[in-house]
């Protein structure tokens, strides 16, 4: 009985320090006037059907990243935030690959705010031809933007259609240059915001330019680690693109922030094998957080007045928190942008 009692006292103390720690959740408070303003809010699904056919590598890989944000516009977090943001006036442009899976989301999102100003535009961020040609339509039609969220991002291997490694592509470069394309349009607006969603994994990322540049991808490989490691690397690359992009709008009222939005339940285990799903699926409904709870720090760096001079920050459980080391290398985020600039063909 002491046995079974001791047992019980560690299982609990051990769940009240996850809660409060790695799945610690917290509540956006912010009452920024958001009504009759523009919101781009990016999204990619998982990204998983656009690579190769998931392998047994892949699936262990997918237990490696079952934890990671389900960041597509019209599910997940990007589907919470875009809820939210209609709810307070504001209109929504879902900029998605899915024409049909984004007609469900904005039908729900209309149902439930009774906001209909919410639409889509067709963006795939594995392209960067689609990337341009979003933002070339986005600049003909729309007078005005004042919220970017960069919310897509996805686990996956295989290439891009510009042939960059797909983590790389899509959770980086894509958002790079949509976010170079819209800034003169967030500066005319007055007080735009662009929130991008990292992770807490950008602590194990490293950033290989050297390799990058024979390559054009952060990494893949045969075992499980190394493809975690790709996706690390993409999520320090967007930690050290908002510190750089802080640095180059000084003297504009365009502000920017980096994201980890928690440990949040994915839909990524549907695509892992059943006996998998076992073991993922009970501890994901236990500690993970929802997406509504995964996207209250987006809506923290969105809606948030007087957090300006936090720009380039990183924000997790809605507040500013240190970065790891490799993301505090001014050298190395300024290396990158020139580098991104280079790829994407913004470079004179």
């Amino acid at each position: 009985m002491f046995q079974l009692l001791l047992l019980a006292a560690v299982l609990l103390g051990g769940y009240v320090l996850l809660t409060q720690t790695l799945f610690r959740r917290s509540k956006c408070k912010g009452n920024r006037a958001i009504a009759g303003k523009t919101v781009i809010i990016t999204g990619e699904l998982t990204g998983l059907d656009r690579v190769k056919p998931l392998t047994r590598r892949d699936h262990r890989a997918l237990l490696h990243c079952v934890c990671l944000p389900a960041a597509g516009g019209n599910t997940g977090i990007g589907k919470a935030t875009a809820l939210h943001l209609a709810g307070r006036g504001a209109r929504i442009i879902l900029a998605c690959r899915n024409r049909d899976k984004a007609a469900t989301a904005i039908a729900e999102i209309q149902e439930q705010t009774g906001n209909s100003d919410v639409v889509y535009m067709q963006l795939d961020l594995a392209s960067l031809k689609s990337v341009r040609c979003f933002a070339e339509t986005f600049l003909k039609n729309e007078s005005r933007l004042d919220l970017l969220i960069n919310n897509a991002g996805l686990v996956g291997d295989g290439r891009t259609e510009d042939g960059f490694g797909v983590q790389f592509g899509v959770n980086h470069l894509g958002h790079f240059l949509l976010t170079c394309l819209l800034l003169e349009r967030l500066k005319e607006s007055g007080g735009g915001r662009v929130v991008t969603l990292s992770s807490m994994a950008h602590r194990w990322g490293h950033i290989d330019f050297e390799a990058l540049a024979v390559n054009r991808h952060l990494g893949t490989g045969t075992y499980s680690w190394q493809f975690f490691q790709a996706y690390c690397s993409s999520k320090l690359c967007n930690v050290l693109f908002t510190h750089e992009l802080a640095k180059r709008l000084r003297g504009s009222s365009v502000t920017c922030y980096s994201v980890h939005p928690g440990v949040v339940r994915t839909e990524l285990s549907r695509h892992v094998s059943l006996w998998q799903k076992v073991f993922i699926e009970p501890v994901a409904r236990l500690l993970f957080l929802d997406p509504e709870t995964g996207a209250q720090t987006t809506l923290h760096c969105a809606l948030q007045e007087g957090i300006e001079p936090l720009s380039g920050r990183y924000f997790s459980c809605c507040a500013a928190q240190e970065v790891g080391a490799r993301a505090r290398d001014g050298a190395v985020a300024r290396k990158l942008w020139e580098v991104s600039e280079g790829l994407c063909g913004l470079s004179s």
